[in-house]
């Protein structure tokens, strides 16, 4: 199981949301890339990266400090804002490994067809629920649509890996909804990135029992507790290659 630290860009700086709320943000560094340099340091492989500004404004706007993050030479897994091929074919020509589409997988089956198409396991789809229903454009909209329901589909349209957040628990250290990403295991064949609630090793070790028992689930995004150090990431890819 791998463990994608995770960096949140908003206005060029290193920043954590709760719950995805633009109002309740906490600044952890100005420098994104140096944040991944250490991440690269303790051991990591991956990088999670989500552009705030770009998924709420509906196009990418941190692209350069993605390019940064790049260079350190971690696999970069990045979204936000990502409803246009150009926006997409801009971020995969920086070296991006994965592209996540979030907004646009919801609302258009055709586009997600043609992504999958042109860069096959170079495109995720991140798939943001609270109770069970999906949230787009920063988590800022309810759409309705039920959360295993769009999984299917996008499997049907050759997606291999979903990106799984339980919005509920994002960012606020209670645990993750072991449930939810047990379901969405149980719905779809493709491989499973969980996210949302880790605080504590425990966490993780629990996530890596289930992906001993299910090795689609491919691993799970850690952000906050990083940052408040209740976790240490060297500890937490130990746990995941065991």
């Amino acid at each position: 199981m791998n463990v994608y630290p995770a960096i949140d860009i908003k206005g060029g700086r290193c920043v954590r949301l709760s719950q995805g709320r633009a109002d309740r943000e906490t600044v952890y560094a100005d420098d994104p890339a140096e944040v991944a340099s250490r991440f690269k340091a303790a051991g990591s492989a991956w990088v999670h990266v989500v552009d705030l500004d770009g998924a709420f404004d509906g196009e990418p706007r941190n692209l350069a400090a993605v390019g940064e993050i790049v260079r350190t030479g971690l696999r970069v897994q990045c979204g936000g804002g990502l409803r246009t091929r150009a926006a997409v074919d801009r971020l995969l020509g920086l070296g991006v490994s994965r592209a996540v589409i979030g907004t646009r997988a919801a609302e258009s089956e055709a586009f997600v067809s043609e992504l999958a198409g042109a860069y096959g396991e170079r495109i995720a789809v991140g798939i943001d629920s609270r109770n069970g229903q999906v949230a787009v454009k920063g988590w800022v909209d309810a759409t309705g649509l039920d959360a295993l329901a769009l999984a299917r589909r996008m499997e049907a349209l050759g997606i291999t890996t979903l990106i799984h957040t339980d919005i509920a628990t994002d960012g606020m250290l209670t645990g993750p909804n072991l449930p939810a990403q047990e379901a969405m295991l149980g719905a779809v064949s493709c491989r499973i990135i969980a996210s949302g609630g880790v605080s504590r090793r425990e966490d993780v070790t629990s996530l890596a029992d289930l992906a001993r028992r299910c090795p689609r689930l491919d691993g799970v995004i850690v952000g906050k507790a990083l940052y408040e150090g209740r976790v240490d990431l060297a500890d937490l890819l130990a746990i995941s290659a065991a």
